[in-house]
């Protein structure tokens, strides 16, 4: 049982490489197939966990989910790191349309007074 366990984590594993350097790289075009992938390779590895005990594990296999559970929290980060720089980039968008769209009756004034006319 631990051979199909070792496959599925090597998949897992080869997702999590293609969506890291995607990533890092900027190349956003197939981070929704890769999304689905990951889900699936998670999805097979609970299915196959079912039928383990943990105490069973073998000290290799141990070392390999130890390898896994840090790139999984690579990911994460990496994950996470983007979804900061969105929503800063939605931040900065959303800041200017509002400017865009106000005629400057009610913002406030960059030269602290308004001069009386």
């Amino acid at each position: 049982m631990e051979a199909v366990l070792f496959q599925a984590i090597n998949r897992l594993e080869a997702v999590l490489a293609g969506e890291s350097m995607a990533l890092r790289s900027g190349d956003s075009t197939g981070l929704g197939d890769i999304s689905n992938r990951k889900n699936q390779s998670l999805l097979e590895l609970t299915r196959i966990s079912r039928g383990i005990e943990p105490a069973d594990f073998s000290d290799e296999m141990r070392e390999r989910l130890g390898t896994l559970r840090e790139r999984l929290d690579d990911n994460s980060r990496l994950l996470q790191m983007h979804i900061e720089a969105t929503a800063e980039v939605a931040d900065v968008i959303t800041k200017a349309m509002a400017a865009a769209e106000s005629d400057g009756t009610y913002g406030a004034h960059v030269s602290g007074a308004r001069s009386a006319r």
